[in-house]
Order: structure tokens, then C-alpha cells, then sequence
């Protein structure tokens, strides 16, 4: 139970990467704010929890309004009186080339990916220095670090989470507050199976994961409990890749050597 007693907030947490993070952290003792935009889905997450032996409260807020996100905090602590964990998870994503993006989808993206986890960890932080202590792990992506066609919005939104991390950890260190990044690699959710359906080829990069399989949502969750955990007090403004060593092939292999 290294989470024993402690707040969590999990945004985008009633499917995929967010509720495997949002049950894992609750396995370890900590009380989960189940965020998401679609408030059943996030009760769903709650109970899940909660038939566990664990303690959950589902809370809708659109992580892009500074509104919802102030009314997301204020409910947190009115309820757990501090947060000691925050997760951004909350993110979408469109297969679009470049060519067709238009404004819309490039805002929407935008202010989901990486404005709104910059408001989360603005309206969080504020408590954090008052209490001297904190823990921020955002969630960017692969596209983050290479270039993957269809996905520009997405892509840069990432890519903006990754000096987000940074800057928030070098600004936000004397405070004794965290900031890290996970990095999944291809992971099979509901959100990455809708684009396989258009674009069915994305399953070809399986060959060139070194451990020869897609992440489940609970590898990456591993890795965020890792960064809320105690053990991981002296890290902070990394972005760790969890991604079966794919980013460690180099371009022109198919696979690694046998």
C-alpha cells in the first residue's frame, strides 16, 4: 500500500490508459478523483473502485476549461481537504493529413492535449506549494518524439507536454513538487482501436517492438504508480518511454537481430 492515505486526481480516467492508472493507484491505497468528460463513464471507473475495497469519486469536468478545471479542484478538496497525486491523462486524437486539419481540429486538440494539462497542473500546484509537496505525472506519447504521419495535432500536442514537464519541474522543485512524464508506446486502448480501423497498417510496428507485442493499459499505469510512488522522490522532469524498447531500434530495421 505505498499510496496509503493519499489524493489522487486521474484525469480522462473512465477508459483506456486512465482507468488502468486510476484502479492501479487505488490498489495502492490512494482515494482517486475519477475525472472525464462523460461523467457515467468516470461512475463506472468509481464503482469499479469502490467494489474493490478502494475509495473513488467521479468528478466531470473538460480539462480545456479553466472553469471546470478550478470547480474539478474545489470539489477535490472539499471532499479529501489536499491532492497529493495528479495524473494528466485526459487526451484525443484524429487520423487527419496535414493537408485536411483544419482550425477546429487543430484547436480542439490543442487545448485538450496540452492546454488542458497545463490548467490542471496550474489549479493543483497552487495547493502543492502550500503544503510543501506534490506529484505530477503527465502523459505525452510516442508521437511526442518521431514523426508519425496523420497525426500532427496530436503530435505536437505531445511534443508540448514534454517542455511542459520540464519547465514545470525546473519552476517547481523548490516547492519539493515533482514533475515527470510517461511516454506510452503503442498501447491497446479503445481510442488507438478506433484508428486501426482506419488504418489497419499501424499494426505492422508490432514487428519492430523489441518485445514483439503492443503495452496493455496496465504497463503504462505501472510506470505512473512508479512516479507517484515514494521511491521515485529524486526524479523529476524526465519522460520516461514505455514502449517495449521500440525507440531504441533504429529506423531502417525491420526488426532487432535475432
Amino acid at each position: 500500500m505505498r499510496l496509503e492515505g493519499q489524493i489522487a486526481i486521474v484525469t480522462g480516467a473512465g477508459q483506456g490508459i486512465g482507468r488502468a492508472i486510476a484502479k492501479t493507484l487505488a490498489g495502492e491505497g490512494a482515494a482517486v478523483v475519477v475525472n472525464d468528460i462523460d461523467l457515467d463513464k468516470a461512475s463506472k471507473v468509481a464503482d469499479e473502485i469502490k467494489a474493490q475495497g478502494g475509495k473513488a469519486l467521479p468528478i466531470k469536468a473538460d480539462v480545456s476549461k479553466r472553469d471546470e478545471v478550478n470547480n474539478l479542484v474545489k470539489e477535490t478538496l472539499a471532499s479529501f481537504q489536499k491532492v497529493d497525486i495528479l495524473v494528466n491523462n485526459a487526451g484525443i486524437a484524429k487520423l487527419t493529413p496535414s493537408l485536411e486539419l483544419d482550425e477546429e481540429q487543430w484547436d480542439s486538440t490543442i487545448d485538450t492535449n496540452l492546454k488542458g494539462q497545463f490548467l490542471c497542473s496550474q489549479a493543483v500546484a497552487r495547493h502543492m506549494v502550500e503544503q510543501k509537496r506534490g506529484k505530477i505525472i503527465n502523459i505525452t506519447s510516442l508521437a511526442a518524439h518521431t514523426g508519425t504521419p496523420g497525426l500532427l495535432a496530436y503530435s505536437a500536442s505531445k511534443g508540448g507536454v514534454v517542455q511542459l514537464t520540464k519547465v514545470l519541474a525546473v519552476e517547481w522543485g523548490k516547492h519539493n513538487i515533482t514533475v515527470n512524464a510517461v511516454s506510452p508506446g503503442l498501447t491497446i486502448t479503445e481510442l488507438v482501436k478506433s484508428v486501426f480501423k482506419e488504418r489497419p497498417d499501424v499494426f505492422e510496428g508490432v514487428e519492430r517492438i523489441p518485445l514483439k507485442r503492443p503495452a496493455t493499459p496496465e504497463d503504462i499505469a505501472n510506470a505512473v504508480l512508479f512516479l507517484a510512488s515514494p521511491e521515485s522522490d529524486y526524479i523529476s522532469g524526465q519522460v520516461i518511454a514505455v514502449d517495449g524498447g521500440a525507440l531504441s531500434v533504429h529506423p531502417r530495421m525491420v526488426r532487432p537481430l535475432d
